[in-house]
């Protein structure tokens, strides 16, 4: 199936915690980095079917019918239907959990099961593997019981595969009722040869880690299903050795038909931080928080001076931003790109999101060691340094940096929770507290004289400016000023008239008036959409909050996935699935189940941690 016929939303999403693959409704496989999120690809077809490569599957007599999650789980299944004919095939990136462990541990193996469940059909299955990007010509070699492409992997199965003329691998079986093949290729490390006991052994294996792992989610309050399928797409962008969070699993998904807005997210932003932590402590997954905070606390004790928003999985820089002038890119929408040039950016809302997370995980667990507690100080001090700079926010803008109000109001969360965080663990001497506190009111007066426009009773984008922006609405949630403040309930109003769509959607900014360097149309942000429906609810809007966040989420594809942005006529936009908009659905649907909380994960997490909500209730410099 090609690029102009699958939306992006219709794909389906598999995941061994390093590494992911994209499947089309006919169960094309479109898209796999190896080994790794960020690996080059060894399959692209979604960026260029004709020269990034695929791996279809056809049953003749029969089409797909149907496709859905087994239980709760990341195999992916999918029905053909035919006269008289009906065929499963099971699709799964393999993992495991080792008895008397926790985690989930990679195969490194892509497994494609075909069962035949009634009547005689035959199954033709077709491997054009591209490697580097559809930058290698494959080269297939006749090893023992397989075949091995020059880069590494190994395909195999029963029955085996064989050449066809133009040099791609192909499967050809027959198959009566209650007959099954298996189609695997090791993408790790090119000797796994898979038979039909190992297929089968490789699936259960699965199957129950991934039930094992979701019968520990701890969540059956407003949105359910989708709250528990947001957890599984998270889990399966948490890598699995380093704790860190991808941002998505793709490249060059436009956020725009066409468009030029086209980045790679295989790489993990500092500003999902605060989300991340909050939303798998609260779902009760706390060794996923653990491990992801320890990631970011890594990351914060090497000195730089500034904290880049984004890092490898492996706690390095991203590459260079390299455009891939060979591929035609998703329904033609070019540059593709690959690496990200974010890392340079300067991003004052970091600070405020990693003193969150670190805050909100005290809050919880009270296990925050000593030496990581030293390690934010550090990050503090840097936030007082910095907070009077202007930078180039949270959006990533490639004009010349500015001061945009959200960064600022991020600024003020990292004093805020900082000093919150000393009283909390009684590190009060270890630290200058009342520089601290002091520090807090300051950045608050500036976001309050200069953010804020008496003019029209609403705060603005960025200082001086007459526009608003999507993540204005993030100003309550984060506890800066009451949800039914008036210029709270003002600066809502604007942005659902500037900037909403149909559906419960919002847009992030006008590009035009924002001047982004871009300049270019974009999509509604799922990210800001979610946000008004947790803002409603603070605002004591509960009704119109639930019956966005229904609209919302009923507007995902049929699997619960969700992209970066979506259209008004719910076409999905951007990089997929998008780790903030599957954050932003979970923190909405708490806070619609919690609607008589201020502030529903916040308050679970001073609720578990004993405090009753008395330290994070303690606001540093409360005066208007």
């Amino acid at each position: 199936m090609g690029q102009g016929t699958t939306g992006i939303g219709d794909h389906g999403f598999l995941s061994d915690c390093h590494t992911a693959a994209l499947t089309t409704p006919d169960g094309t496989v479109t898209w796999l980095c190896a080994p790794r999120f960020d690996g080059p690809a060894f399959l692209s077809g979604i960026l260029d079917p004709d020269r990034g490569g695929e791996w279809t599957l056809e049953v003749q007599g029969a089409r797909p019918a149907d496709r859905a999650y087994v239980d709760e789980t990341l195999v992916l299944e999918t029905l053909w239907r035919g006269d008289g004919v009906e065929v499963a095939v099971r699709d799964l990136l393999a993992v495991r959990t080792p008895e008397g462990k926790e985690g989930l541990y990679r195969e490194g193996v892509l497994v494609r099961l075909v069962e035949c469940r009634s009547g005689t059909t035959s199954v033709r299955s077709r491997l054009r593997a591209r490697p580097d990007f559809g930058r290698s010509e494959p080269r297939w070699e006749s090893v023992d019981g397989g075949l091995r492409e020059a880069s590494g992997p190994l395909l195999s199965g029963a029955p085996g595969p064989g050449l066809t003329g133009d040099g791609d691998p192909e499967f050809l079986v027959e198959l009566s009722e209650g007959d099954t093949a298996v189609f695997a290729l090791d993408y790790l490390h090119g000797e796994r040869r898979v038979d039909l006991g190992e297929g089968r052994a490789l699936l259960r294996g699965t199957v129950d880690a991934w039930r094992a792992w979701s019968a520990r989610t701890d969540y059956d309050g407003a949105g359910a299903t989708h709250v528990r399928r947001s957890a599984l797409t998270l889990r399966g962008l948490l890598h699995e050795e380093s704790g860190a969070l991808i941002a998505a699993p793709t490249t060059s998904l436009p956020e725009w038909p066409g468009g030029t807005r086209n980045w790679d997210y295989r790489y993990v932003w500092h500003r999902d931080a605060a989300l991340v932590v909050l939303a798998f402590l609260r779902l009760g997954h706390e060794a996923e928080a653990g491990s992801y905070l320890s990631f970011l606390l890594r990351v914060c004790g090497r000195p730089k001076g500034w904290l880049p928003p984004v890092e490898t999985v492996d706690e390095e820089p991203p590459p260079e931003e390299e455009v891939l002038d060979h591929l035609s890119g998703y329904g033609g929408a070019r540059p593709v790109r690959t690496g990200n040039a974010a890392y340079s950016q300067h991003q004052l809302d970091v600070y405020g999101h990693i003193l969150d997370a670190a805050l909100s995980y005290e809050d919880a667990t009270g296990s925050l060691p000593p030496d990581e507690l030293a390690r934010l100080a550090t990050v503090v001090e840097s936030a007082r340094e910095l907070w009077r700079e202007p930078d180039e926010g949270m959006w990533e803008v490639r004009t010349d940096p500015r001061h945009w109000t959200s960064s600022k109001v991020y600024a003020w969360v990292c004093l805020d929770r900082a000093v919150q965080l000393a009283e909390m663990t009684g590190g009060e001497d270890e630290v200058p507290l009342e520089a601290w506190r002091e520090e807090a009111r300051a950045i608050r007066r500036d976001v309050l004289d200069h953010g804020y426009d008496p003019s029209t009773g609403s705060f603005v984008q960025s200082y001086g400016a007459a526009n608003v922006d999507g993540s204005l609405l993030r100003i309550p949630l984060l506890g800066f000023l009451d949800g039914t403040d008036p210029r709270v309930l003002r600066t809502l109003e604007r942005v659902e008239a500037e900037l909403g769509e149909g559906g419960g959607l919002i847009r992030r900014y006008d590009p035009g008036e924002t001047g982004d360097g871009i300049g270019t149309p974009e999509g509604a942000f799922l990210l800001c959409s979610f946000d008004m429906v947790s803002a409603l609810v603070l605002a004591g809007r509960t009704d119109e909050a639930r019956e966005r966040f229904e609209r919302l989420c009923g507007s995902g594809g049929e699997l619960g996935l969700l992209a970066e942005e979506m259209t008004a006529d719910g076409t999905q936009l951007g990089n997929f699935p998008q780790a903030f908009t599957h954050l932003a659905l979970i923190e909405a649907a708490v806070n619609v189940d919690g609607a008589a909380d201020r502030e529903a994960l916040h308050d679970w997490a001073r609720t578990r941690s004993g405090n009753g909500g008395g330290t994070r209730r303690r606001r540093n410099g409360d005066d208007d």
